[in-house]
């Protein structure tokens, strides 16, 4: 019997630079680039028959706050996180200076 989706814990994996929903046959993601002081968000990723759960944005909720943790500022070039952080403003000031969401 599958795990429930919201049930899942986001695991980070630092050595593949992204955050991960693991599943049965799948795998979920929030990939990043990491920079001096700041995280590159660059691409979200749910397999097409769990999307619509939830998952990019316990995803980008994940990242952006371990981002918050690590005192680092963040680039979302993944439009995702972008439209991600436009519907929840509390995270707009990790968002790097100069850079619109």
């Amino acid at each position: 019997m599958p795990t429930p989706t919201d049930q899942l814990e986001v695991v980070h994996q630092p050595d593949k630079k992204r955050f991960a929903l693991l599943f049965d046959d799948d795998t979920a993601v929030l990939e990043y680039i990491p920079a001096k002081n700041y995280l590159v968000f660059t691409h979200t990723e749910v397999p097409p028959a769990l999307e619509g759960k939830g998952l990019a944005g316990k995803l980008a909720r994940t990242g952006l706050e371990y981002a918050k943790d690590q005192n680092q500022q963040v680039m979302p070039l993944c439009p995702y996180v972008a439209m991600y952080i436009r519907r929840h403003p509390e995270y707009k000031s990790l968002v790097l200076p100069g850079f619109k969401v």
